[in-house]
């Protein structure tokens, strides 16, 4: 039996992006929630059979827009109102319109950066080793190979059982991925 703590999961290989979705949907169905899908291309479809619905990115860009307007309305306010307060023409030194067009564009600088920032740091981004990338033939996910990973942290992960799902699927080999 391959222990837990030295398996990172195992790995299914699939010649179709076809099978490679219905593979997931049964996965998913079969009560399987950490696995993840490598193929050359977007598969229309996967993310859902998957149960990866949820996008976080979103609520990033929001907030970075907020904290980007709020700043830059803050440091125009505290520069012209309390730190360096200039009488020009009789106009208040809180003049709300002339702080407009800085306000838009760091509330565009802060979505822009978020975004950025907040897609790599959920993509978990950069990840220069990932225990699949020794997988002998995982080369082929980039050109003309579809895989499917459960990972051994999912609650239903049991090597043997696991293993003889997979076999039911379909697939062209099973591997199994050390950490």
């Amino acid at each position: 039996m391959i222990s837990a703590s030295t398996t990172y999961g195992l790995l299914a290989e699939f010649t179709t992006a076809e099978a490679l979705l219905a593979a997931a949907s049964q996965s998913r169905e079969a009560g399987y929630r950490r696995m993840d899908s490598y193929s050359p291309f977007p598969v229309e479809g996967l993310a859902e059979a998957m149960g990866l619905t949820r996008n976080r990115i979103p609520v990033v860009v929001f907030l970075g827009a907020l904290l980007g307007g709020g700043c830059g309305y803050f440091m125009q306010w505290y520069s012209n109102v309390i730190d360096y307060p200039i009488d020009v023409g009789g106009r208040p030194f809180h003049s709300w319109p002339m702080f407009i067009p800085i306000t838009f564009e760091l509330t565009i600088l802060g979505a822009a950066f978020a975004a950025v920032f907040g897609m790599l740091g959920l993509n978990g981004l950069p990840r220069p080793y990932h225990p699949v990338f020794a997988v002998p033939g995982f080369e082929h996910a980039t050109r003309d190979r579809f895989f499917l990973c459960i990972q051994a942290n999912d609650p239903q992960f049991d090597s043997e059982r696991t293993r003889e799902f997979l076999q039911t699927l379909g697939p062209v080999k099973i591997t199994s991925v050390s950490l």
